[in-house]
């Protein structure tokens, strides 16, 4: 065999693969027919956090007189300035996390388009119109996941953003309408209304952020609704067209009532797909599923025992965080015969709107349906000395526990730095303690984790009643 490992995509979970075999001193090849470095780095989470950062940063100018006796001003947006700056970033840790990574682990990434044929081998399309066929003891298949859009009449005519080309947008428009209330929608629509935007969100499902507890989405809501975002939950895009260079969008609500909306640009977050086309997987016995996913087994093998397929392509979370955790597995099981598995009981994740949303285990309708008797707590951030101090207590924090021995089921955090409380969730959740043992935990006075320990405390006392810096 001409390499060890073939993989295809170069992305989080194909780098991940390639530094675990190359420290193994086994032969990679990677082929990438796009842009080296995948969805994270290009178009997902380094530039639009970035961008978040920069909104976050001239929202804090404009509402600092929550603070007595100060005051702060912020301009209108530079906004070509601060997409040249984000493209700074991303070319600079595309080099140094990717490319340069590439180099220095010695292995060739080969540009081109790859599809299976028979042996199993690759062939790839090359820019010269030639081909290259390549050769491994083993295939990884890491493609990631691209924008999805649903049928909606007129939208192929009026053009639309999603949420990669609207971070590549010259000029802020007037007015942008978003599709889709979930994480990329919500972080997008934030981001461009703390620029100055005029936002209206759209959710087909009746409340924000759906997969999240109730509480956290009727918060955010009122959060979104304080900042001028129009907030549009159980209503439908049915058509648009242009009209006077704006998109006039129609929207039909539960009750079949139907309404028109216009904005200047229209962003489509409507969820990623996995990017299966033109790999020839059938060809090899590798199976795609109902949304194109490559289905593989629980070591992440395919139903050909020499191609392995790794994260947002397995229709597995899409998160960076499993993509890299897939890579290593797949080379373990591959090389080793290792049997390694994942488990995503505890695994968190978090929505970077202000204040963030973040969370770890199960909700209390999910430990519901698993059959638990669940018992839960829900802590606004009033109650929470740091955010007091911040002057900012929009949000919460909700457990839910089991009744009978007070284990903790699943943690939902809204506030500042959410992603980072939400860490200390999972070691609770993995390690199985009790609110009990959490509400004794020691916890440095003046954080927001302390929001964690105080609404483990509300299972057994009434924090209200509580000096502040009482344990």
């Amino acid at each position: 065999m001409g390499f060890d490992l073939a993989i295809i995509g170069s992305g989080g979970a194909a780098f991940a693969a390639a530094i675990a075999a190359r420290r193994e001193g086994r032969s990679v090849v990677m082929i990438e027919r796009g842009t080296v470095g995948g969805t994270c780095v290009n178009t997902g989470c380094v530039p639009s956090k970035a961008l978040l950062a920069a909104a976050e940063a001239r929202h804090v100018a404009l509402s600092a007189d929550r603070f007595p006796g100060v005051r702060a001003c912020a301009d209108e947006v530079a906004f070509a300035e601060l997409i040249a700056g984000k493209a700074e970033l991303v070319a600079g840790m595309r080099q140094d996390k990717y490319a340069g990574l590439a180099a220095e682990y010695g292995w060739d990434i080969v540009t081109g388009q790859a599809r299976f044929v028979d042996g199993p081998a690759l062939e790839v399309g090359l820019a010269d119109d030639e081909t290259r066929r390549i050769e491994a003891g083993h295939y990884l298949v890491a493609t990631g996941a691209v924008p999805w859009t649903p049928p909606v009449d007129g939208l192929g005519e009026v053009g639309h953003l999603t949420s990669a080309t609207a971070m590549e947008l010259d000029t802020l428009p007037e007015s942008m309408l978003v599709v889709g209330g979930n994480y990329v929608g919500l972080e997008q629509a934030q981001l461009f209304s703390r620029l100055g935007v005029r936002v209206d969100v759209v959710e087909m499902e009746d409340r924000l952020a759906p997969a999240e507890e109730p509480e956290i989405s009727e918060a955010l809501a009122r959060v979104f609704a304080d900042e001028g975002i129009g907030v549009h939950p159980g209503t439908v895009l049915v058509r648009v067209h242009r009209e006077g260079g704006q998109v006039i969008a129609e929207l039909r609500n539960p009750g079949g009532r139907t309404r028109r909306l216009r904005a200047g640009e229209l962003l489509m977050a409507t969820g990623r797909r996995p990017f299966t086309e033109g790999l020839g997987l059938d060809a090899v016995g590798a199976r795609t599923g109902e949304r194109g996913e490559v289905v593989v087994d629980e070591h992440l093998r395919t139903g050909n025992p020499r191609i392995w397929a790794a994260g947002d392509v397995t229709g597995h979370p899409q998160f960076v965080y499993v993509a890299g955790a897939h890579g290593a597995v797949v080379v373990d099981n591959a090389f080793h015969h290792a049997g390694r598995t994942l488990d995503y009981h505890h695994l968190p994740r978090v929505t970077f709107t202000s204040p963030q949303a973040a969370a770890a285990g199960l909700t209390d309708a999910e430990a519901q349906a698993m059959g638990h008797d669940c018992e839960c707590r829900v802590l606004p951030l009033e109650h929470v000395p740091r955010a007091q101090v911040n002057r900012d207590t929009r949000g919460l924090v909700k457990l839910v526990a089991e009744r009978h021995t007070g284990r903790l089921l699943g943690a939902h955090v809204l506030a500042d730095g959410a992603g980072e409380v939400i860490a200390t969730a999972v070691y609770a959740l993995q390690h199985r303690m009790t609110v009990h043992e959490m509400g004794e935990l020691w916890c440095p006075y003046l954080t927001m984790a302390e929001a964690l320990k105080l609404a483990a405390q509300t299972f057994t006392r009434d924090v209200a009643k509580l000096s502040c810096c009482a344990a």
